[in-house]
C-alpha cells in the first residue's frame, strides 16, 4: 500500500538553541529514522544547502533527478520535496530554519536569501567551478570547526556570519548567470504572483484572475513573467499546477479521478490529457514510477 510522504520538521538533537545543523551526506544515508525513509519522497520545513565533495550519483528534488559530482551544490527551500538514492556520494548539508534567516538578517539580506532558494527563478542545482567550490568548501570547514569544536558563546554568531557569506557568494554566482536575480523592476510583483498561484492554482487557472487580484492587467503580468522567467504567465500557472498535482498523486490515497476533481477539472479525462501534455507522462505512469512499496 502506498504511504503518504512525511513532512520533516527541523530538529537539532545536539542543542535546542541552534536553529542550524550540519550533517554529512554519508551519515544521512546511514540513518534509520523512525518517522520516515530518506529514500522515499518527503517534504522539508526548513532550508538546506547541499554541497557534494566526492564521487558521483543522483539526487531527486521536486520529482526531478539530478546528477551530481564534486562541486555540485543544491539550494532547497521550505516545502520542497526530495528523496535520496543509495550511492557513494560524499558531502555536507547546511540545514537551517526560516527564523534563522529572519531573526538574524536585515530585510534586504533576507529577501536575497529567499530569492536564492526559489527554484522557480533558477535551477536549484549549481555546478561550482574550482575557485567557487574551494571558497564555499573553506567556509563550510570553518563552520564545521565552530559547530563541532569551539562551541562557546561566540560560535552561533560566527556560524551565522559564515552562512551569510556563503549565501551572498551563491547569490552572486546565480545573479551572474541569471538576470532574474537583478530584475528589481519586476521581481517583487513576480514573487507576489508566485505565492498567489501556489495558493490558488487548483481553483483558478486563468491569468485574468491573478491580474485582477494584483490590480494589474494581464499584459502587465505577462511582461513580468516574460522579464523574470522568459515564459508567459499561463506557462507559470501550468508549471505550478503540475507540481502541485504530482504532490497530490504521491501524497494521498485518493484515486486519480478524485485528484482530477481536486485539481479543478470537471472531467477527469481533461486532467489526464493536461497532465500528460505538461508533465510528459500520464498521471498513472507518474504514480507507478513513484510508488512506495
Amino acid at each position: 500500500m502506498k504511504r503518504k510522504f512525511k513532512e520533516i520538521s527541523f530538529v537539532n538533537s545536539k542543542t535546542s538553541k541552534f536553529q542550524f545543523d550540519l550533517v554529512t551526506y554519508q551519515d544521512l544515508l546511514q540513518l534509520k529514522p523512525a518517522d520516515h525513509n530518506q529514500f522515499e519522497h518527503h517534504k522539508i520545513s526548513f532550508y538546506v544547502i547541499l554541497l557534494f565533495t566526492k564521487n558521483e550519483g543522483e539526487y531527486n528534488l521536486n520529482f526531478k533527478d539530478y546528477k551530481f559530482k564534486q562541486g555540485s551544490l543544491f539550494t532547497l527551500r521550505k516545502d520542497n520535496i526530495h528523496k535520496f538514492y543509495k550511492n557513494k556520494g560524499q558531502g555536507q548539508l547546511l540545514v537551517f530554519t526560516e527564523n534563522f534567516i529572519l531573526n538574524h538578517t536585515n530585510e534586504i539580506e533576507a529577501a536575497k536569501t529567499f530569492t536564492l532558494f526559489n527554484e522557480m527563478l533558477a535551477s536549484p542545482k549549481l555546478q561550482l567551478n574550482k575557485k567557487e567550490y574551494q571558497e564555499v568548501l573553506d567556509l563550510v570547514k570553518l563552520i564545521k570547526n565552530e559547530y563541532s569544536e569551539a562551541k562557546d558563546d561566540f560560535s552561533l554568531s560566527i556560524i551565522r556570519n559564515y552562512i551569510q557569506v556563503i549565501i551572498t557568494k551563491l547569490f552572486r554566482i546565480k545573479a551572474t548567470k541569471n538576470s532574474a536575480f537583478n530584475n528589481r523592476k519586476h521581481l517583487t510583483m513576480f514573487l507576489q504572483l508566485q505565492e498567489l498561484i501556489e495558493k490558488q492554482c487548483f481553483k483558478h487557472k486563468k491569468v485574468s484572475y491573478y491580474a485582477n487580484e494584483l490590480s494589474v492587467t494581464t499584459k502587465t503580468l505577462n511582461n513580468v513573467t516574460q522579464s523574470v522567467l522568459n515564459k508567459s504567465t499561463k506557462s507559470l500557472i501550468n508549471e505550478v499546477v503540475i507540481l502541485q498535482s504530482k504532490r497530490l498523486i504521491i501524497n494521498t490515497q485518493d484515486s486519480l479521478t478524485e485528484i482530477a476533481y481536486k485539481v479543478g477539472f470537471d472531467e477527469p479525462t481533461n486532467f489526464f490529457k493536461y497532465f500528460r501534455k505538461y508533465a510528459g507522462v500520464s498521471p498513472s505512469e507518474f504514480k507507478t514510477s513513484n510508488q512506495v512499496s
